[in-house]
């Protein structure tokens, strides 16, 4: 049975934007995020092939309802994503599927939780999750992992259970409850006041869940701390509905096999793209790793409009960014 890989992609996308700045074409059109992204697929071509695993590019569309209902003011922190990088979202899709990647999406949910109810729908696959996202580490198990992007961006750090355990100091069992005391400024979901990792992993580790602090609070030492908690029962009950990510998948879905079959790349489709946005490296690669019958019958003038290798660079020099969000805190609004 092949390996499943599934990519979050919006948390890619907006890694790749933020890591190469102030790119366009010689039109003007702004290329950093699709340049980014052809880098990204051309690794992952490498790394994982097509003829060995399968998978797909899983997308956030629209608002979770479920959420919203719990707290409306969830995600309402997030600035809305930069206009430059939302006219390259289109031209990234479509390097994606020339890539040979299924693009996975559902009204009004979110990415997390349709990677969550994948991994549920496929229990005989061996699955790998890319993305830094912390909620997913609850999804991980002896058969599920993440690969989380180095900071260098030289390759993939792998996230299992044993990894899950040496950075948060609970197991991916106790990540629901782990970020229900210490809340995700990501997503605007408020903790208890004064939790902090080391606090939240400490309650855990010593009393097991929140269930049973809420059951037993005698079993926390500290009284401010155990006040807290008692009176923050509630506000921990709807963290943990936040954070937990859905099982099934969406009513009605009748997922198969198929749909995360992954084909060949089309490099005549791949060139074709990077030559329109004067993206000349990614030319070279693309020649470098396609076989020799990709391009027969190619047009004779395909590079009539592409400008020289120079294109590529900034057109002046890159004036200081103005501070950013994290990678993970924009929001699309489609």
């Amino acid at each position: 049975m092949r390996s499943l890989i599934l990519i979050d992609s919006f948390a890619q996308i907006f890694r790749g934007y933020f890591a190469v700045r102030v790119l366009t074409s010689h039109d003007g059109t702004p290329t950093n995020a699709v340049f980014a992204m052809a880098k990204f697929l051309l690794k992952l071509h490498a790394d994982y092939p097509a003829d060995t695993f399968d998978g797909a590019f899983v997308f956030d569309l629209g608002k979770p309802a479920h959420r919203l209902e719990l707290a409306p003011d969830y995600k309402a922190n997030r600035p809305p994503a930069p206009p430059d990088l939302t006219a390259q979202i289109p031209i990234v899709r479509d390097l994606i599927r020339a890539f040979g990647w299924p693009l996975f999406e559902q009204q009004a949910w979110e990415a997390d939780d349709l990677i969550s109810a994948l991994t549920n729908a496929f229990p005989e696959r061996e699955i790998r999750i890319i993305s830094a996202d912390k909620d997913l580490a609850q999804l991980i198990n002896a058969r599920v992992a993440m690969l989380v992007p180095s900071r260098t961006g030289t390759g993939f750090e792998l996230r299992d259970e044993a990894a899950v355990l040496e950075k948060f100091g609970v197991p991916p069992s106790g990540i629901i409850d782990y970020l229900a005391l210490v809340g995700d400024t990501a997503d605007n979901i408020p903790g208890i006041e004064g939790v902090g990792p080391k606090t939240a992993a400490r309650l855990i580790s010593e009393c097991g869940s929140i269930d049973a602090i809420l059951a037993n609070p005698a079993a926390v030492a500290s009284e401010n701390l155990r006040r807290k908690l008692v009176d923050g029962a509630e506000h921990l009950r709807r963290n943990q509905a936040l954070v937990r990510l859905l099982r099934e998948p969406p009513a009605g879905a009748d997922w198969s096999d198929a749909m995360l079959a992954r084909t060949a790349p089309d490099f005549r489709r791949i060139r074709e793209l990077a030559a329109k946005l004067d993206l000349n490296s990614i030319i070279r690669d693309v020649e470098k790793i396609a076989p020799e019958t990709a391009f027969d019958d190619a047009s004779d003038d395909l590079f009539a409009a592409s400008a020289p290798a120079a294109a590529e660079k900034p057109e002046k020099p890159a004036e200081k960014a103005p501070e950013k969000p994290a990678s993970d805190q924009l929001e699309f609004d489609f």
